[in-house]
């Protein structure tokens, strides 16, 4: 009978004092459960340091390690796909390169999606640094209404899924993925599993606020026309309001003759709207602008070079 082979999927950027260690431990668990193969993709995100120099020996010396360096920065979910299409295994599971994941509890998570669910994810509720934790709240509060997740599941990075949630990810060939919403394509059957997050080995976290609100901005444009009916609704408020206003100020003037309209509520009207209209073209060129860039083949990413495996095995 054929072992059930567990992918690994690790982005890696600017962690070359960090990426060793936690290899080895997913190393040191996997090989504790002898009924699994395994494999291990690693894709270096650009990063400054290193990490790359790190991550290619480390598949050289063990055969069962894939090492993929991108050309330049193209951000976690495009490494997340470029590791997701050289794959061979029936489970993926995902980590951080940091070590705040613990290896040792991958299980945990395997275990529980072979109950019978498709996507399972650590649940770390209020265990994490605040400026993470607003994060995390607000990513997973915009999934939640714009691409329907269930309230109850917070996403995290340490995961487990099954292979035909990958395949189906992996369909989407534009650019600014957002593997939460490709996720919820293909599946809504998700269990989560309480851990700890662990200190991280080294450094402070590379998700800046301008990532997160990059990634946020990723996930409502490319796989939710919500904002746009938002804006609608915005407009037809305003609208009301307006001739509400209007009409209150033909009143006033018809029965009160000393009725003087003031300067700064004139003012306070003409910001107010103004602002609001240029918000909601902002909203609507920003999905003008990718749909442009979907239309010129902006790539997902990059490969400049792979190693532990020829490129040319793995992608079409």
């Amino acid at each position: 009978m054929r072992k059930q082979k567990i992918s690994v999927v690790i982005p890696c950027y600017n962690s070359e004092k960090m990426i060793e260690t936690v290899v080895n431990q997913v190393l040191e668990t996997i090989v504790e459960r002898q009924e699994f193969d395994y494999e291990i993709i690693l894709v270096n995100d650009g990063s400054a340091d290193g990490t790359w120099q790190v991550i290619r020996r480390l598949a050289n010396e063990n055969p069962a390690i894939i090492a993929i360096n991108f050309a330049q920065n193209f951000g976690q979910h495009s490494a997340l796909m470029a590791a997701y299409r050289n794959l061979t295994g029936d489970i993926v599971l995902g980590l951080d390169d940091d070590g705040e994941h613990n290896p040792k509890e991958m299980f945990r998570l395997i275990d529980k999606l072979l109950e019978g669910y498709d996507y399972v994810c650590a649940d770390y509720g209020t265990n994490q640094s605040k400026f993470r934790s607003i994060g995390t709240r607000l990513n997973n509060l915009m999934a939640t209404v714009l691409i329907g997740k269930p309230k109850e599941v917070d996403f995290s990075s340490y995961y487990v899924m099954r292979r035909f949630v990958i395949d189906e990810i992996i369909r989407y060939q534009r650019p600014f993925p957002y593997v939460g919403g490709l996720l919820l394509r293909a599946t809504k059957n998700i269990g989560t599993v309480p851990l700890e997050r662990r200190k991280r080995l080294y450094g402070s976290s590379g998700y800046s606020l301008r990532k997160m609100l990059s990634l946020w901005i990723n996930g409502f444009t490319a796989f939710s026309v919500k904002p746009l009916r938002l804006a609608t609704g915005l407009g037809m408020l305003c609208a009301v309001i307006g001739f509400i206003w209007a009409a209150a100020l033909v009143i006033k003037r018809l029965f009160f003759v000393d009725y003087v309209s003031g300067w700064a509520s004139t003012m306070v009207c003409i910001v107010f709207f103004s602002g609001m209209i240029m918000m909601l073209l902002g909203i609507i060129g920003e999905y003008i602008g990718r749909i442009y860039i979907s239309i010129n083949n902006a790539p997902q990413y990059v490969i400049r070079e792979m190693a532990g495996k020829e490129e040319d095995e793995r992608e079409d």
